[in-house]
């Protein structure tokens, strides 16, 4: 069975003026299908940058990345928005929610940018919310919500259109470590439960512990 993303030799070159950044220097990974995989290592090493490739947010300079079987590696910027808004969500340790928005309306805001209908997008927010443990919260702006019910919102937003991958970066690091225990739980009950597949990119060691594999980066290598 072919991987959900194939990664084969994936460099990427930052050049300013004269100078170059090498933030990756041949790259290979492979994600499977309902696996859950922490993405590790110290400020600089490229786990964020292999993420924003991954998740459609950037470009490779060189290599091959393949998902789903098809190779995505030279599609252009609308092409790979097309596929990041059906195949993937996100969670940000800044949340990232809209702050004039309620939670349901948050959660519902990425089906509005597929064409989706109100009643259809709002039964289909409510039942995730629900799912994570927020649905007494709905009609709350975010600055009403504690840290952890921010980032449950932020995780219902991001399961809402049924993508096939979820990418977490740092999704505790804003939060207290009970907060940071009940948020990894969540996600690992969706992994395990239904089968999501999640990557979380993370520099915290007991994070990266609760993770069935975990892969390593330094200077831009896997180490």
């Amino acid at each position: 069975m072919s991987a959900l993303i194939s990664l084969e030799n994936i460099t990427k070159t930052y050049v300013t003026g004269e100078s170059e950044f090498h933030a990756l220097k041949g790259v290979d990974f492979q994600l499977q299908s309902g696996e859950m995989v922490a993405i590790m290592g110290s400020s600089g090493s490229g786990k964020s940058t292999l993420m924003n490739i991954m998740g459609f947010l950037d470009h490779c300079t060189t290599g091959r990345y393949c998902f789903s079987g098809r190779d995505v590696s030279r599609l252009k910027d609308d092409e790979l928005a097309a596929i990041r808004n059906q195949k993937v969500g996100f969670v940000f340790q800044s949340f990232f929610l809209l702050p004039r928005l309620n939670a349901l309306q948050n959660v519902m805001l990425p089906l509005f940018y597929r064409g989706e209908e109100e009643s259809s997008a709002k039964l289909k927010a409510l039942n995730i919310l629900e799912k994570v443990g927020v649905r007494d919260f709905i009609t709350h702006k975010p600055n009403q919500l504690s840290g952890g019910q921010q980032q449950r919102v932020a995780i219902a937003r991001a399961l809402v259109g049924n993508p096939e991958v979820i990418f977490a970066d740092e999704p505790t690091g804003s939060l207290d470590s009970k907060t940071s225990h009940d948020v990894m739980q969540l996600l690992i009950d969706l992994n395990q439960q239904e089968q999501r597949t999640i990557v979380i990119i993370t520099h915290d060691k007991e994070i990266s512990f609760m993770c069935p594999r975990v892969v390593t980066m330094k200077d831009g290598c896997v180490a």
